[in-house]
């Protein structure tokens, strides 16, 4: 059953095997996206204090998202060589995959706690946290961070799961956390009264309850890999290649942190605590569109690398178009609704009128890159899929360490806070057309035997 399951991939027709792999996919992106969503759209509305404290949480997202992106090293880097060594008809590597990928989870989890309460004040003031805002900042993270060890998990074995074909599965993982998380966060928050503190417990609670179900899975029989001891012994050649196709999404989710801090400092310097606390706003509604892409590339992306390992070429050019253009006129649309209405977006986050104001004037000019930005957020998992790490790596680094970075710290120079908010878009802008031109030149020669037998 499991056999077929996988086998459906390289034979169902693309169209119904894409929404049957997509779609779950989307919902568990939409759901996990909920996590610091929601947290914020309730702190953001503590009475007295929710423009503080929703800043204060904002300036903790740099931690978060490093955390988020050691899981992408094993998981975003392994299931797709999970995926490609299923098409090829050797479980005993993907399984090797798998289990090397448990090992790297503890060990990022082990080394992320350490650094992070070492170092945890002096980061949140690196970060952009002011005297008003640390208190938050402080409260929400050191809870936060007892829960890391379920956010390896949860989020890194999720794409193993989906790798096997089991997009309903993975997405169950996600829902269970996600809806534990929303119906504690007003119970902790506002009920027992413990404000920030009580949105970090709820996060770890629902984050531990989506890495048990996860892990649950992945040792059962329902499961086509499994997690075995044997294969959690490291093998530096299997890590390797696990961390040389992993580096892509990695530097990605990293390079975000990288992003927030220098967006978040530059904000507090030239502007202030409502400058730092409308890019929170803003972060989070582009997660909010961010994660139907998401879901969708992750749910295709499986499909991509079985074929491509089975040699199916027809089969992976068709599903790649297919992602591409999907991702264009996704992003695209929900760019121009963000841009039309941008108060209505910053008022599910706040009731400061003055912030609501400053949103609704940046937030079109902050986003207007997006509207192109659809066509990188397709190339890239493409690149992947086909276990292309040094293209993946290359537009992952350009946009955010080689644009974005030294745009947000040149332009306010000359354009004061402004020049923060321009750095946005223009970045994107010319990443996305980067990206496409390299994809372009280099996808015919990719999709090819010569290049298949090359992975290893």
């Amino acid at each position: 059953m499991q056999q077929n399951k996988e086998m459906r991939m390289g034979t169902e027709p693309i169209g119904k095997l894409m929404i049957s792999m997509a779609v779950p996919s989307i919902v568990a992106q939409i759901i996990n996206i909920l996590y610091n969503i929601v947290d914020r759209i309730y702190i953001g509305h503590i009475k007295g204090v929710g423009m503080e404290a929703l800043t204060g949480v904002g300036v903790t997202f740099p931690i978060i998202t490093l955390i988020s992106a050691f899981s992408a090293f094993a998981g975003a880097g392994g299931a797709p060589l999970a995926a490609i060594w299923l098409g090829k008809g050797d479980r005993k590597r993907a399984e090797k995959i798998l289990g090397n990928g448990v090992t790297m989870l503890l060990f990022f989890t082990v080394v992320l706690m350490g650094f992070f309460y070492a170092f945890e004040k002096p980061l949140l003031y690196l970060f952009g946290a002011s005297d008003a805002t640390i208190p938050y900042a402080v409260d929400y993270i050191s809870i936060y961070l007892l829960g890391t060890v379920f956010v390896e998990l949860a989020l890194g074995l999720n794409a193993f799961i989906i790798s096997q074909g089991h997009s309903r599965t993975a997405m169950i993982a996600v829902l269970l956390g996600a809806a534990v998380n929303i119906i504690l966060d007003p119970i902790f928050i506002f009920v027992f009264q413990m404000g920030v503190k009580g949105a970090a417990r709820a996060t770890v609670v629902s984050q531990a309850l989506s890495a048990l179900w996860t892990v649950g899975f992945l040792v059962s029989r329902r499961s086509s890999l499994t997690i075995k001891l044997e294969a959690m012994k490291p093998d530096f050649r299997v890590i390797g290649s696990v961390m040389a196709l992993g580096i892509s999404p990695f530097i990605m989710r990293a390079t975000e942190s990288l992003v927030s801090v220098v967006l978040n400092s530059g904000l507090q310097r030239y502007g202030g605590d409502i400058y730092v606390g409308s890019v929170t706003i803003m972060q989070s509604v582009m997660q909010m569109y961010a994660a139907p892409l998401g879901g969708f590339t992750q749910g295709v992306q499986p499909i991509i690398s079985y074929n491509f390992g089975a040699g199916n070429f027809d089969r992976v050019k068709k599903l790649y178009r297919s992602m591409i253009g999907g991702c264009f006129f996704f992003a695209a649309g929900a760019t121009i609704l963000i841009m039309i209405f941008p108060e209505f977006f910053a008022g599910m986050f706040t009731n400061d009128s003055a912030l609501i104001a400053l949103v609704g004037k940046m937030m079109p000019i902050f986003m207007c890159g997006m509207l192109v930005f659809g066509l990188q957020q397709g190339i890239q998992p493409t690149f992947l899929a086909l276990g292309q790490a040094k293209f993946s790596f290359f537009i992952a680094v350009f946009r955010k360490v080689v644009l974005l970075v030294p745009l947000a710290l040149i332009l306010p120079l000359k354009f004061g806070v402004m020049g923060i908010y321009y750095a946005e878009p223009i970045s994107d802008t010319l990443s996305a057309v980067v990206a496409t031109i390299l994809f372009l030149l280099n996808i015919k020669k990719i999709t090819s035997m010569e290049t298949l037998q090359k992975i290893k």
